[in-house]
């Protein structure tokens, strides 16, 4: 949660929806509160992930990152929970950058539902629905910057 050690940063934000197979990213800014799909990585080599993440932190500049925190629908860690806040704490310690997580839950499904609106459907919103689901996320956070919490 920010506080005066950590004050809710302002700018461009990235969000990142982990997953061992893919990261999905989005793009916004806390001046317009809203978000944008931006990228998919899609690889599961560590090298290759960090080399797309900082080729888009040189081309954005953001002044701080989220990260999806997945949790059971109760609130409990889910099995990617450990490794989501390894990732947010290997982004924060290799970019400098502030970097906070959010519940992640339902953000898939509400990922799925936009795509639905736009007319995306079944297989066709694999390469897309991570970087949606982080439009999600980072939606989130813009609507609710209390909710996330520093890795």
């Amino acid at each position: 949660m920010p506080d005066g050690m950590n004050p809710t940063p302002s700018g461009t934000l990235l969000a990142f929806d982990f997953g061992t197979r893919r990261i999905g990213i989005a793009v916004g800014s806390t001046f317009s509160g809203t978000a944008r799909p931006l990228a998919t990585i899609d690889d599961e080599k560590n090298e290759t992930r960090f080399a797309a993440i900082a080729a888009l932190l040189a081309e954005w500049q953001p002044a701080a990152l989220v990260v999806g925190l997945p949790c059971n629908d109760d609130g409990t860690p889910h099995e990617l929970t450990a490794l989501c806040r390894r990732f947010a704490n290997r982004l924060k310690g290799r970019f400098n950058l502030p970097t906070l997580l959010v519940d992640e839950r339902y953000t898939s499904a509400a990922a799925s539902s936009a795509l639905d609106e736009a007319g995306i459907h079944g297989r066709k919103q694999k390469p897309l629905i991570d970087q949606y689901a982080a439009q999600q996320i980072l939606q989130a956070y813009f609507d609710e910057p209390s909710a996330g919490i520093y890795a």
